[in-house]
């Protein structure tokens, strides 16, 4: 259990922090950069879920995400590394994205047929949804960077993130009477 008896500690004064395993690195190190992303794209969900409600169905599969997200931030808060830490690091599993792609799956099967792009909007909810949306994308983009930069992170944060992003996409559409008051795209609507 994680106890926090003091908020503020001044160590990141100079524009330093801590990584999980203890070791110390810049603020703007890639790394952080990635899970300040995903602690952003927590918090906008908590945002959707206060404009949506306790009551709305989407509330609890939302609720599990956070903590989840919780656990992804951890996950990549600690390094991989050949030498382990003396504890058990919490790992994205793929147990959780098994969960992900089966809320998509039976949230989809509810939505109105998609003929054409959707705009982010309708519902003050769906809009919300949206924009987590969009911020678990640039977290995602910048886990799939630190990939790219030979970085050494789970693979199941960078699978669980790309469904996630889909996974709002598909609650986005519901909380929009299930995808029947969607913000259609036209093409070239108003370019006369």
């Amino acid at each position: 259990m994680v106890r926090l008896t003091k908020i503020y500690t001044r160590t990141g004064d100079a524009g330093s922090t801590r990584l999980g395993d203890m070791s110390q690195t810049v603020k703007h190190d890639p790394r952080v950069d990635a899970y300040g992303d995903v602690d952003e794209a927590n918090s906008s969900i908590g945002l959707a879920r206060a404009a949506l409600g306790a009551s709305d169905p989407l509330d609890a599969p939302l609720a599990r995400i956070q903590n989840d997200l919780f656990d992804l931030g951890a996950d990549l808060c600690v390094p991989e590394s050949e030498t382990p830490p003396d504890y058990e690091p919490l790992r994205v599993t793929q147990a959780q994205i098994d969960w992900l792609e089966g809320e998509i799956d039976r949230l989809n099967s509810r939505l109105e047929r998609l003929n054409s792009f959707i705009l982010p909007g309708g519902s003050e909810a769906a809009a919300r949804l949206h924009l987590c949306r969009t911020i678990c994308r640039r977290a995602e983009r910048k886990v799939s960077a630190l990939i790219a930069n030979d970085v050494r992170i789970n693979p199941a944060v960078l699978k669980y993130l790309n469904r996630l992003s889909d996974l709002l996409f598909v609650m986005a559409r519901t909380a929009n009477d299930e995808g029947r008051a969607d913000v259609l795209w036209v093409p070239g609507k108003d370019r006369d």
